[in-house]
């Protein structure tokens, strides 16, 4: 087999947020493959006017790898475009783990994250010196088992800030695990479609961002975001461009 796949990573969903090398794939490839609604279509836009397009929403694991091997076999670029980077939550492995084993040569693009692209929206750095040094993404427990010690409430414990995916469709449970280590006055956003032109921000404390999520009718396609840097009030500014710092550790 002499065809090759390329992972790309589409980004949020402002189209101008996919990488420039994602966009040359685009205009080169011969198979696109995107995952649905999760991708703006407008990503697609500079594909080739004979480029065959499929939506990953209707197929399952069995037909994806179908078409590429067809498209492999007959030596054609295959664009396999995922929402945000497709390293986080994107389903990659069990797809790469096929193309191991039809040797099928596969690359990776990375994309901007659904997770960043709703930290500019939300104006907020995630990282702010004494407040929260570390970000913890998760996910709750649905479909997908997750170790105890992988729990919403265990990491909640931490009081760092916290990147919730796939978990707005199950809202309180998600804030009864929080409530296990962080306070009812902890700030928390939702933002759905993050970057799109119809995105939409909820913000509140874990005391009533389940009522204001529901009386939204927000229930899938958002993130959920929990920490003190979203309300940061005072706070030490980084030794990052200290007066007294060498230029050498900026």
């Amino acid at each position: 087999m002499t065809g090759k796949v390329i992972f790309i990573g589409a980004g949020p969903g402002d189209p101008d947020l996919i990488t420039v090398k994602g966009r040359k794939v685009i205009e080169k490839a011969d198979v696109i493959i995107y995952a649905g609604s999760l991708v703006n279509k407008e990503v697609l836009n500079p594909k080739k006017e004979d480029c065959k397009v499929y939506n990953s929403a209707y197929l399952n694991l069995e037909e994806t790898n179908d078409i590429i091997t067809k498209a492999a076999n007959e030596d054609k670029l295959v664009a396999r475009v995922h929402t945000g980077d497709p390293a986080i939550y994107g389903a990659i492995g069990e797809q790469i783990r096929e193309l191991k084993k039809n040797n099928i040569e596969y690359k990776i693009i990375p994309g901007v994250s659904s997770l960043f692209g709703t930290a500019s929206v939300l104006e907020a750095e995630l990282t702010l010196p004494e407040i929260s040094q570390s970000v913890i993404i998760t996910r709750p427990e649905g479909r997908t088992p997750k170790a105890r010690s992988e729990s919403i409430a265990s990491f909640s414990k931490h009081h760092a800030t916290m990147c919730i995916f796939l978990g707005i469709g199950m809202i309180e449970k998600v804030v009864e695990e929080l409530l296990v280590g962080y306070k009812e006055t902890t700030p928390v956003a939702v933002v759905k479609k993050a970057t799109w032109e119809d995105q939409q921000i909820i913000r509140g404390t874990l005391a009533d961002i389940a009522d204001k999520v529901k009386e939204a009718n927000i229930t899938k396609t958002a993130m959920i975001v929990v920490g003190d840097v979203l309300e940061p009030g005072d706070f030490n500014a980084s030794k990052l461009y200290d007066k007294s710092f060498k230029h050498e550790y900026r």
